[in-house]
């Protein structure tokens, strides 16, 4: 059993034991910047005139309008929020220095600590090097000029599909401190969500012009490291995804480089604090490429057949009314503005559940047409047609198979840590779980960021889908995940709850900064 079983065990009882450090506490005034900051490299500005409209016909592959499209509705600042609402950091956001802006990707506690780097190689319009995606500026950051995708295909070694053929390569790594400044040991579990919630945003947007996102997690990470010219005990190395480029070519002859980036992040925080906990985990679940599980080894940690019984039909869930550039731009967390007065209708929980049900994080590790690794639960409070209670989802006969009677909104409320939200004004609360300790065993500790990149892939998803519908939702993390498995009647099952999704309707006309016209 490795470390990964260690730490899975402690984030699934941390509402009954916390973990360690017990008494931290933020230094708030020492945080660090909410994105890399490479003072001296140079910043290509990316195009800001929206992408070709979506068709019917797939293109034949990314262009730079399309890439830099991704990257704007995806990670890219869209809007400012400062609406009246329950969430804790509600007294800093009218001063423009803590502002809070808006991006079409979720991200636990609104960190965003994921740090998207381009490898571009020949065949593409920029020249040839390593840059680095600066959000709040919407540009791209030089770091190294040559071509380095070399280094890209031998790190990832042999194996996945077309990745060893591609000439452009989107590298996600997550610097550690953005997120372990708040939430120390806790936050190698929800970086690892980050990275899944972003890998769907850009599943989601790429499918509207038949274009593929297929993430890889396995390969070497400490040489990747190196590439990006990062300390491998600060920053993980967490996917690598190759695109298709428009007209590109393949690959040359040259290989690998042993290039670093010339430019190097800058530190705001004037004291990094280091949390072993999170440095084991990181180092457990490292990758190389000769680990590479293959395709099938997760097919006996998929999920178990629903459970409960009294099967109850779900309508036909309905087209969206928003397209998905839409849902992104339009997408955001509900915090304590949910409306039991104004039930959610049959219809758009089924659509919900039915979206959530067909997320796959779409790794090599996964078969594809392979069974699903995630499961789904709903406490109903307030819907059409469906009485309050805990119900299993079951995505094949599009029903819902009763697990326990009664309104839930007592229990929801109970086992929930913080004060941003009563979910019992929500019109239902759905719950993904993973057989965690089952895919660790099949595939390594490595697998701890899959799960997690999972259950982040079902909460984007969530999330989108909700805004396409005009819904409100939220996600979060703090509640007592033992106590969910014990309600559900988990107890002796591998299932886990790692995180609970609200959906429902906000109350009307809310007090909100109209950004676009400001």
């Amino acid at each position: 059993m490795g470390h990964a079983h260690v730490y899975a065990h402690e984030i699934m009882h941390r509402g009954r034991v916390p973990m360690e450090p017990a008494d931290f506490v933020p230094d708030w005034a020492d945080r660090p910047r909410k994105a890399k900051f490479h003072p001296d490299a140079e910043t290509l500005p990316l195009p800001v005139t929206p992408p070709p409209t979506a068709s019917r016909h797939p293109v034949p592959g990314f262009t730079l309008p399309l890439l830099s499209g991704m990257l704007r509705d995806s990670y890219g600042l869209t809007g400012r929020r400062l609406a009246v609402q329950a969430n804790t950091d509600l007294a800093a956001l009218p001063h423009y220095r803590h502002a809070n802006w808006s991006r079409g990707t979720a991200s636990g506690g609104g960190l965003y600590p994921v740090a998207v780097h381009w490898a571009a190689g020949p065949g593409g319009p920029l020249t040839p090097g390593l840059y680095h995606y600066a959000p709040h500026q919407h540009g791209l950051r030089r770091l190294l000029t040559g071509d380095v995708t070399g280094d890209v295909r031998e790190a990832l070694g042999p194996g996945p599909g077309a990745a060893g053929q591609a000439t452009q390569y989107l590298v996600l790594g997550v610097k550690y401190w953005q997120n372990a400044f708040k939430y120390n040991s806790f936050s190698f579990h929800a970086v690892s969500m980050d990275v899944g919630a972003l890998v769907q945003t850009w599943r989601l947007w790429a499918a509207q012009y038949g274009l593929r996102i297929d993430p890889v997690l396995w390969f070497d990470e400490e040489r990747l490291a190196r590439l990006l010219g990062v300390a491998a005990e600060e920053e993980g190395v967490f996917a690598v995804v190759p695109l298709t480029w428009e007209g590109g070519r393949t690959p040359g002859e040259g290989g690998a480089t042993g290039a670093t980036a010339r430019h190097r992040d800058v530190e705001r925080s004037r004291r990094v604090l280091e949390f072993e906990t999170l440095r084991r985990v990181h180092r457990a679940t490292e990758g190389r490429a000769a680990d590479r599980p293959e395709p099938g080894a997760l097919d006996a940690a998929a999920a178990h057949p629903p459970r409960g019984a009294l099967p109850l039909p779900l309508p036909r869930p309905p087209v969206p009314p928003a397209a998905t550039t839409r849902a992104l731009r339009e997408r955001r967390s509900s915090f304590g503005r949910f409306d039991a007065s104004r039930p959610v209708a049959a219809e758009q929980l089924a659509a919900a559940l039915a979206d959530c049900a067909a997320t796959r994080y779409g790794t090599e590790a996964e078969r594809p047409g392979g069974p699903c690794l995630t499961s789904l639960y709903a406490f109903v409070n307030h819907v059409e047609g469906i009485a309050p209670g805990a119900y299993a989802y079951d995505a094949a006969a599009h029903t819902l198979r009763l697990v326990k009677a009664g309104p839930p909104g007592p229990f929801l409320q109970r086992t929930y840590f913080l004060s941003n939200y009563n979910l019992e004004q929500a019109g239902a609360v759905l719950v993904p779980t993973v057989r965690t300790t089952a895919v660790l065993d099949r595939v390594g500790d490595r697998g701890y960021r899959l799960v997690g990149g999972t259950v982040g892939a079902v909460a984007q998803t969530f999330y989108t889908t909700a805004a396409a519908f005009g819904l409100g939702a939220g996600v979060a993390l703090g509640f007592d995940n033992i106590s969910y498995i014990e309600e559900l009647g988990l107890t002796g099952t591998d299932e886990a709850p790692l995180l609970i999704m609200l959906l429902g309707h906000e109350r009307p006309r809310p007090a909100d900064f109209r950004h676009e016209i400001a």
